[in-house]
């Protein structure tokens, strides 16, 4: 689905097509400010960490080759140390939409191939009940009954991994069904494949038949495989809009097209519109039939969708205009008519939150180590050697490297996202390139560095000093202005604040470890003009500063960390 999703001001905007659905919006809107600092320093010790956790019981409908899952009856999940998939590829058909007790319905679940199936019929109002009926078997070569809970061959699975691509059963409805029973299939392409739940049709005993229920039923076979709906960009999508104006609250249909502003409906479909306004909390809610085919542009309710959710603005006459904050979009995609659930959700693309968290790891944490490393542990680790250089020179250069690796993978991420250039990110996209044009510079300027007693040493120090000053001063800058972008929407004001104190951190640092050499120098200074005196004191001076420069560094990297792991959690969090 298209991300276009324009708002208004006590504006609810699903772009997904809903049946029921309550918004609830907190429209307390406030004036978000950047402050932009001039910070000189800036630095982000290169941290990863990564927690792998996986369970797998082995009680699963494709870990059983011979279809022996009753261990699986309640949740019809296979635990194959992989999640499901989203978008069924398999579909669940009925011959007839009503039942008796007694009445045999053939059930039919085809597809591209498969190895494995689960199917079993559920109370449709209760669908964590317990399985339905029982089976009969059309072919005893592909599928065999088994017993779920109380109810003898209440479920159907196969027989072997043998390739397949349609079976055939008879469900017998019990004396005692509910009026409505849903038919739902696991299926297992392979072992890392799957779909579980795959939401079947719904059969109603007579006189039982729900608004929900498909508009066009016949007594032919019913498909309701739910498929995800693939759209070309720049895509469409079903939207809702809650506009608030007057005290009153106007539900709307609308259709969005790429980014284009939403095409109302001249005819609005919904049904039992109700809303409520209080201490600026808007609650709207309305209900829509499954399909309707009268009203061009919105979906059918029985496929699985992203489901979008924004707000914003809205001026007199109900208009509404962009949103400024970017939509609260689900992880994945869902089916609206199923059972409530937290389905989670995210205003970040994952992209955008790579970018951040990378970004951040790079010029909070590796580049301000390799900076306070080369600048004040030269005499520390003079005499300390790894890999035939000196230590603070490869531990310098590794950081460096890391900063530029980091930088490079995260620079390519917004433009995989957007497609291109960001015409509505403001200056952070321009500065981003020119931070990266001068972290590529760095590294290779340094392989030509002169020769340490050559003549143009000391105006190579000069180039290589400004330029990396120039990028660490342009990141800090880039940064404050990425954090407030729509994609990218730290928390407000509390970003700006702990981006303010990382730089004084820093800095502050910075200035610490200066004031202390500059001590070190006066101290040997007003030593008698003994040569052993002198000697002596470089000794003591140069072991009590490399103590005091290692403490410093030590608490310096733990207090990175600390602003990392903030930033990164702020970020997983939007």
């Amino acid at each position: 689905m298209g991300l276009a999703l324009p708002e208004g001001r006590h504006t609810c905007l699903v772009c997904i097509p809903l049946e029921l659905i309550t918004c609830f919006l907190c429209l307390r809107m406030e004036r978000r400010f950047i402050s932009v600092l001039l910070a000189f320093w800036m630095e982000l010790p290169g941290l990863a960490f990564a927690v792998w956790m996986l369970i797998c019981f082995y009680a699963s409908v494709s870990g059983y080759p011979n279809g022996k899952v009753r261990a699986a009856c309640t949740s019809m999940i296979p635990c194959h140390g992989s999640s499901p998939q989203l978008s069924p590829e398999h579909t669940i058909t009925v011959n007839g939409t009503e039942f008796k007790p007694g009445d045999s319905i053939e059930v039919h679940l085809s597809g591209p191939v498969f190895e494995g199936f689960f199917i079993q019929a559920r109370d449709a109002e209760h669908l964590e009940s317990p399985a339905l009926g029982s089976f009969m078997l059309a072919d005893r070569r592909v599928s065999q009954l088994l017993t779920c809970g109380h109810t003898k061959n209440s479920a159907v699975s196969h027989t072997s991994k043998a390739k397949k691509k349609h079976i055939k059963v008879y469900w017998i409805a019990p004396g005692d069904a509910p009026k409505r029973v849903q038919f739902l299939a696991t299926v297992v392409k392979k072992y890392k494949t799957f779909w579980v739940k795959i939401p079947g049709p719904i059969v109603s005993q007579p006189n039982a038949l729900s608004p929900t229920t498909p508009l066009h039923a016949t007594s032919e076979a019913v498909s309701t495989s739910h498929p995800a709906s693939y759209l070309s960009k720049p895509g469409g999508d079903d939207a809702y809009l809650c506009v608030g104006e007057d005290h009153r609250i106007h539900t709307i249909t609308a259709y969005l097209k790429g980014r284009s502003p939403p095409v109302l409906d001249s005819e609005n479909a919904l049904e039992d519109v109700s809303w409520r306004l209080v201490d600026g909390l808007l609650q709207c809610s309305f209900r829509r039939s499954i399909r309707l085919p009268a009203y061009k542009g919105r979906f059918n309710l029985d496929a699985s969708y992203y489901i979008f959710l924004a707000d914003g603005e809205a001026s007199e006459g109900g208009v509404i205009h962009k949103h400024h904050h970017q939509p609260l979009i689900t992880n994945g995609m869902y089916n609206v008519t199923g059972l409530p659930q937290d389905i989670g959700g995210s205003r970040s693309p994952r992209l955008i939150k790579a970018h951040g968290a990378l970004m951040f790891i790079a010029w909070v944490t590796t580049v301000s180590i390799g900076v306070i490393v080369a600048r004040f542990f030269k005499p520390v680790w003079s005499h300390s050697f790894l890999f035939g250089k000196e230590m603070w020179f490869q531990v310098h250069r590794m950081l460096m490297l890391t900063t530029v690796m980091l930088t490079s993978i995260s620079f390519v991420l917004p433009f995989i996202y957007r497609g291109g250039w960001s015409q509505q990110a403001g200056f952070h996209p321009y500065l981003g390139c020119t931070v990266m044009a001068l972290a590529i510079f760095q590294p290779l300027m340094a392989g030509f560095r002169p020769s340490r007693h050559a003549p143009r040493r000391q105006l190579f120090n000069w180039f290589h000093w400004s330029t990396g000053t120039a990028a660490r001063i342009l990141a800090v800058v880039t940064m404050f202005l990425g954090m407030d972008l729509p994609a990218l929407d730290l928390p407000d004001p509390w970003d700006t604040y702990t981006m303010i104190a990382f730089v004084t951190w820093h800095v502050g640092t910075d200035v610490l470890l200066e004031v202390h050499s500059y001590c070190l120098i006066r101290k040997v200074e007003v030593i008698e003009y003994d040569r052993v005196q002198i000697l002596q004191s470089l000794t003591s001076a140069e072991a009590e500063g490399r103590l005091f420069k290692q403490i410093v560094l030590t608490i310096y990297v733990c207090g990175n960390i600390v602003f990392l792991i903030a930033f990164l959690a702020a970020i997983n969090q939007i």
